[in-house]
């Protein structure tokens, strides 16, 4: 019940007490530009993380029930060997729908690494079979020895090697994310700490005049408390808005841009800005509230 006392009474403030803060000067800057910058970071290190979260789910899922099937034959026993491989994949439960990639489907996958002019004609390229799984799947250990022993030349990858690292690598960027959110408020309580000490040292002699007319520490503090904690919240409130705005202008989730483009906020991620300010407050009341006793304590 006391800190709710002591939080009522620093949003509704004392304008006694406000004059003992200084209205302007360095501390005020100082607290304003790094709880906006810190705000503006939070946002991006917000969508990181929510875009790597829908990244890793998109890469397990569409991964996991996709699979392909590399046909290596020559010339003229490739199409027999298709033929075989679907008839395997027709009788193998868990398995349901094949479809043979054509070559411009082959050639779009080649084009990263071989350019646009790729002469498949002419080049000894395996065919590929294209396997979507049902339900639990299919077991794919069977199916590499029925393959083994009725198609020679086809070889089955049901994209594990892929699909792992992928994922991994997706979870270690929005576990990144978070972590550089921690670290972002640990900044700005380290810089606020500092403007408030700061300005607890320039009222120093105003500080020994009120204890001498009997003003307690804590009246004193919570004037600190809530000028530091007011300026904290509209900084992160001005970053937030330029953060979030600067998240919409991003190009938008598209196939040729890669995962770059669909960063950003999807459905009701949108609200998760808005705990910026609030959080950033809550920092500055913490941060500036340790500060000034400590200063306090330091100035008897």
């Amino acid at each position: 019940m006391s800190r709710l006392r002591d939080f009522w009474l620093i949003l509704r403030g004392d304008p006694e007490a406000d004059r003992v803060v200084p209205p302007t000067g360095f501390t005020v800057r100082l607290t304003f530009f790094s709880s906006s910058a810190m705000a503006f970071l939070a946002v991006f290190a917000l969508a990181l993380s929510f875009a790597t979260g829908r990244l890793a789910d998109r890469w397990g899922s569409e991964l996991a029930r996709s699979s392909t099937i590399r046909i290596s034959a020559p010339a003229g026993q490739v199409e027999q060997q298709v033929q075989a491989t679907l008839r395997v994949l027709e009788t193998t439960p868990g398995v349901s729908e094949t479809r043979v990639l054509g070559e411009d489907e082959q050639r779009a996958l080649l084009e990263p690494w071989f350019g646009p002019d790729l002469p498949l004609d002419s080049l000894p390229i395996p065919r590929m079979v294209e396997v979507i799984e049902a339900g639990d799947g299919y077991d794919s250990e069977g199916l590499r020895l029925r393959l083994r022993a009725e198609v020679p030349g086809a070889v089955l990858d049901d994209h594990t090697r892929w699909r792992r690292p992928l994922i991994r690598a997706a979870d270690r960027l929005r576990l990144l994310g978070w972590v550089s959110i921690g670290l972002i408020g640990a900044a700005m309580a380290a810089m606020i700490t500092l403007a408030a000490q700061s300005a607890l040292s320039a009222n120093a002699q105003v500080i020994r005049v009120l204890r001498l007319v009997g003003a307690r520490d804590v009246y004193i503090a919570r004037a600190f408390v809530r000028r530091f904690t007011l300026r904290a919240f509209l900084g992160a409130l001005t970053g937030t808005i330029l953060g979030v705005l600067a998240v919409v202008l991003l190009p938008s989730a598209s196939a040729e841009g890669g995962f770059l483009t669909g960063l950003g906020f999807q459905g009701s991620h949108w609200l998760w800005p808005l705990a910026v300010p609030l959080l950033a407050a809550v920092v500055a009341f913490w941060a500036t509230r340790l500060a000034a006793f400590h200063a306090l304590r330091e100035l008897m």
